[in-house]
């Protein structure tokens, strides 16, 4: 054969075994046997080694793993490879398109919806038609070139494909994303033959593809069944993709290969309505998914829209509900209930399960501790019992680290309540408060609730708030905002007239400032100040009530012991149903909303007596005014007010940190 008949030859062949890899991993069809196929490539690889300078760089031939590598180079990404913002329902749905309303107003937005692959995010980089780079997502600014690796997948078009109408794709710069997956009968085909040769099963194909594409030795990926789906294309004339409907069409011409499960929505209900189909039918896919990635339709409206960090705002993954997820037990906190019974609760980061987020969960008893082997800083799988209930299923101990904690509940129950004593009656799995009823905790608890630190309810004092608990008519603290004058007029101690007071008074705190009201909650070792800190850090009680112990630690004053007090609380069953109570009746904090003042960010301490008001409505008027209030002087407090009968040690301690000293007549002054 001649090299000019060699030449015609080689390109027929190359020609005819890219068609075949079309039809076959582009548009599922098979124009001839694998076997043949097989037979084609290795005429040509055989005209090749006859030929070498007749061997092209792009050739069908060219997938053959080439040597190892010493270490994959870096590279650049010229647009950001983002990561998209998470929701799991349809109230957060929902909420995304109000955001995008509200950049965008009067306009109608379609949805292109896309089954989300779980795999291995790359960058695939044609010059001129041919394949220049395969870079990972990285850092999203940074990847690595894999080109070597990439190239062995056989679905990764060397060239791409000369389409009638998409032509123009085939000039310059043109950059395909996806997803590098490893189908799920691919996997359990490898699986099955490394448990034939006594070799231990791979956890997962996204793991699996991540690992394999990664591997220096490409010889080892070319061995590996891997699969590249892309989900968009960049291109340097936008006006040629209008929509990421067209995105995928030109993609799907071009010879790679797109999800088949689309579907372009016009309303949230449409993308709801796909979503829930394919949750029930996922377990059908060729590959593993945990969701849908939905985008706004229009590639120019898209762009409009930006980026938020490292996510667009014109995306997000709508993530199908986890029945189970893994997280870090952060801390075991004792909740005591209403009855004085003390439960261990493990508190860990923020995790979706079921479609919830989940922030802690009941261990139930220092028996059930010692059974499954939980320890502060263990990785656990959380489930949802009846999927309501969360419950940590077991620890990873494979995972644990060196210096995880044992919980010892004896040992945890002196230190996180010194002041208590606690027993465990004969027979019984759970400690409770020594010789004390729930009838006195509850006494206790409205005595606090109604002190002049916390509500000021001055018509609730200790013999009142006992006849009311032994009345049966206040079995929690949200019960006296629904005492009326007749269920109060027939007790003892109560007539018409301190009947009318009482639900007077009452009344007038159903909306009282945060501080006094997360001060009354009775949470332990959480005082006047550290009430305030907290109201000033979380400006709302829910987000108080979501704090995780890391952002607790952050605040100043509080500590380790505090912290745990802080989520033992909210932790609490009884505790979120009392409050879940307060909140269907009415009765609710203040949020504060404010964003400065007059006094914006200038801290006052006092000592001794004031004249024209109490030291606590002077701390109100400062912090309405923006100011800080503590009660103490510290390097950063900027006047200390000296009213009469003050002492000296503050004093002394002002003069020395060059903090100005003023009276009270200056306080009038700048409050004025």
């Amino acid at each position: 054969m001649t090299e000019a008949e060699a030449k015609a030859r080689i390109e027929k062949l190359a020609t005819v075994i890219d068609d075949y890899r079309y039809h076959y991993h582009v548009l599922d069809e098979s124009i001839m046997s694998e076997a043949a196929a097989d037979s084609l490539k290795h005429e040509l690889s055989q005209l090749e080694a006859e030929f070498p300078m007749l061997a092209s760089p792009d050739s069908p031939t060219q997938r053959v793993a080439g040597r190892a590598l010493d270490k994959f180079e870096k590279v650049t990404h010229k647009s950001p490879m983002m990561s998209l913002h998470d929701v799991f329902n349809k109230d957060e749905l929902e909420a995304w398109v109000r955001r995008i309303d509200k950049l965008v107003p009067g306009q109608i937005h379609e949805y292109f919806c896309d089954i989300k692959m779980d795999g291995f995010a790359c960058s695939l980089v044609y010059q001129d038609g041919a394949l220049q780079a395969a870079v990972t997502r990285g850092d999203s600014l940074v990847g690595e070139d894999v080109t070597i690796n990439v190239r062995t997948i056989e679905n990764v078009p060397i060239t791409l494909r000369r389409a009638v109408g998409y032509e123009a794709f085939l000039v310059g710069r043109c950059e395909i994303r996806g997803e590098i997956v490893m189908l799920k009968k691919d996997f359990e085909a490898l699986n099955q033959a490394r448990e034939a040769a006594n070799l231990p099963p791979f956890a997962n194909p996204r793991n699996l593809a991540a690992g394999t594409i990664r591997q220096l030795d490409p010889k080892l990926v070319a061995e590996r069944p891997l699969n590249f789906r892309a989900y968009d294309i960049l291109f340097d004339q936008p006006d040629l993709l209008p929509t990421n409907q067209a995105a995928y069409q030109t993609i799907a011409a071009l010879g790679l290969v797109v999800n088949k499960q689309t579907n372009v929505a016009a309303t949230v209900a449409d993308v709801l309505a796909f979503a829930g189909e394919w949750e029930t039918k996922r377990a059908s896919l060729p590959f593993n998914t945990d969701g849908l990635v939905v985008k706004i339709n229009d590639r120019a409206l898209f762009e409009t829209l930006g980026v938020v960090g490292k996510t667009p705002r014109g995306a997000v993954a709508y993530k199908y509900a986890a029945e189970q997820a893994t997280t870090v037990v952060k801390d075991i906190v004792i909740s005591i209930g209403r009855t004085g019974a003390a439960t261990p609760v493990a508190v860990f980061d923020p995790v979706v399960v079921a479609g919830s987020t989940v922030r802690h969960a009941s261990l139930h008893n220092a028996d059930e501790i010692k059974r499954k082997d939980i320890r502060v800083g263990d990785t656990v799988i959380i489930y949802k019992a009846g999927d309501i209930i969360p419950q940590v299923e077991r620890v990873l101990t494979e995972l644990r680290p060196a210096d995880a904690k044992t919980f010892l509940m004896e040992k945890e129950l002196y230190r996180q309540y010194p002041e208590l004593v606690f027993e465990r009656p004969e027979g019984e799995a759970v400690y409770r408060v020594k010789n004390t009823s729930g009838l006195l905790l509850l006494k206790r608890a409205l005595q606090h609730f109604a002190s002049k630190a916390a509500l000021d309810i001055n018509t609730l004092g200790e013999k009142n708030v006992a006849a009311l608990v032994d009345s049966g008519l206040v079995k929690d603290l949200a019960d006296i905002y629904l005492l009326s004058r007749a269920d109060i007029i027939g007790l003892d101690r109560f007539a018409e007239l301190s009947a009318d007071k009482l639900v007077e008074a009452v009344a007038k705190k159903r909306n009282p400032p945060l501080q006094r009201f997360i001060y009354g909650l009775g949470i332990r070792h959480v005082g006047t100040q550290t009430a305030i800190d907290l109201a000033q850090h979380f400006k709302k009680l829910d987000r108080l009530g979501l704090a995780t112990y890391t952002e607790l630690k952050s605040i100043e004053g509080v500590g380790e012991v505090v912290a745990d007090a802080i989520l033992g609380w909210f932790v609490d069953d009884d505790n979120q149903a009392l409050l879940t109570k307060f909140r269907s009746i009415g009765v609710w904090p203040k949020d504060i909303t404010h964003t400065g003042g007059r006094l914006n960010s200038v801290s006052f301490a006092m000592t001794g007596s004031l004249t024209a008001m109490s030291r606590d409505e002077a701390a109100d008027k400062i912090r309405a005014l923006g100011g800080v209030f503590h009660s103490s002087v510290t390097k950063g407090t900027n006047y200390l007010v000296m009213g009469a009968n003050a002492g000296e040690a503050k004093a002394d301690k002002a003069r020395q940190l060059g903090t100005e000293v003023i009276n009270e007549q200056k306080l009038l002054e700048l409050l004025s």
